[in-house]
């Protein structure tokens, strides 16, 4: 076998892998706090408490992925974090403000817990905004034509907006009563911008990347690839579909969660097959990114014992926290 060939695609499913559950993960967390505006005191504290138990272990994937693209594929890890050290720095800052203000809300009298809360907003709709510019530029392989930054300021928009749909959908199935329906509602209106960025985003990305193009829209790879879409859009329309209905909470509860969840999944399949087989689009290909062999061999084997534990935690904390959220207190 082929090691330094192999081992080289091994970690870059590994990292896809990571960076696709981050997004989900993440994701629905990021977008509770963006949607804390819309609530009052005391919907706010059960949306805190519905992702208190998760938050801080779903943000490991993200260490995770950033740590396999430091040790793996230095050279593309040098040439990714050169590219976007300043958002990269903003995104820090805002994980640095969202954490403290999580913890700090909780403790802060009445004068300073609006303070905390719009600190905690603030902090979530940073990540989602530096994280969708950042695979803009990514995407782009950080050119500086004007579309290419017009491409990342609609990836900018776009994440947030993935956010909030998970996250309205994450509160229509862990909470109750009239917070309840207002997820719905969330979850409806964001339906909306979710799809209608999407759909931009995907109608621009073959015309920013030209290698994108000839992967997707050339024969016979368009007759092979457009089962991707064509699922995408069928969970997107089957989440509406249920979300229009008025019952329901009392059935299929966490029926329009799973489908978005779906549906990103299959979105970031389509960016893996837009990008492979380079790290960096048109300047690194995985191998020549990749590190030594006896490196990725050491590497693997951390992996293969870190990984199904981060897993394995994952799986306990949701299983031991399921049902219903409830306002999150610190004794």
């Amino acid at each position: 076998m082929d090691w330094s060939y192999w081992l080289p695609l091994v970690f870059l499913g590994l990292l896809g892998f990571a960076m696709t559950v981050y997004v989900i993960l993440d994701g629905f967390d990021l977008g509770v706090g963006m949607l804390m505006p819309r609530a009052k005191a005391e919907e706010q504290n059960v949306m805190v408490g519905s992702i208190g138990p998760f938050w801080d272990a779903n943000e490991t994937w993200l260490v995770l992925g950033v740590g396999v693209l430091f040790i793996v594929f230095p050279k593309a890890h040098n040439l990714i974090l050169g590219n976007l050290y300043l958002p990269v720095t903003f995104m820090l800052f805002s994980v640095i403000v969202r954490g403290a203000a999580f913890d700090f809300r909780v403790k802060a009298d009445d004068n300073h817990k609006d303070l905390w809360n719009i600190a905690f907003m603030l902090g979530s709709a940073g990540m989602a905004l530096t994280q969708g510019w950042m695979l803009g530029r990514y995407v782009t392989a950080f050119g500086t034509r004007p579309l290419d930054y017009l491409f990342s300021l609609g990836i900018m928009a776009t994440v947030p907006a993935v956010y909030v749909a998970l996250a309205s959908c994450w509160l229509l199935a862990k909470t109750e009563d009239r917070l309840q329906k207002k997820a719905r509602q969330w979850a409806n209106e964001s339906w909306w911008l979710l799809v209608g960025c999407l759909l931009l985003i995907s109608l621009a990305t073959p015309f920013v990347s030209n290698s994108i193009f000839q992967r997707w829209f050339t024969f016979p790879n368009l007759l092979f690839l457009m089962p991707i879409p064509l699922l995408a859009a069928f969970c997107l329309i089957r989440a509406k579909m249920l979300l229009r209905r008025e019952n329901i909470w009392q059935e299929r509860i966490w029926q329009p969660f799973a489908l978005l969840i779906a549906a990103l999944v299959l979105c970031a399949l389509g960016l893996g097959i837009s990008i492979f087989p380079y790290a960096v689009i048109g300047q690194l290909t995985v191998w020549e990114a990749a590190a030594s062999v006896p490196t990725l061999a050491v590497t693997l084997i951390g992996v293969s014992i870190t990984v199904p534990c981060i897993i394995a935690y994952s799986i306990f904390a949701y299983w031991a926290f399921r049902g219903k959220a409830t306002t999150l207190t610190y004794g």
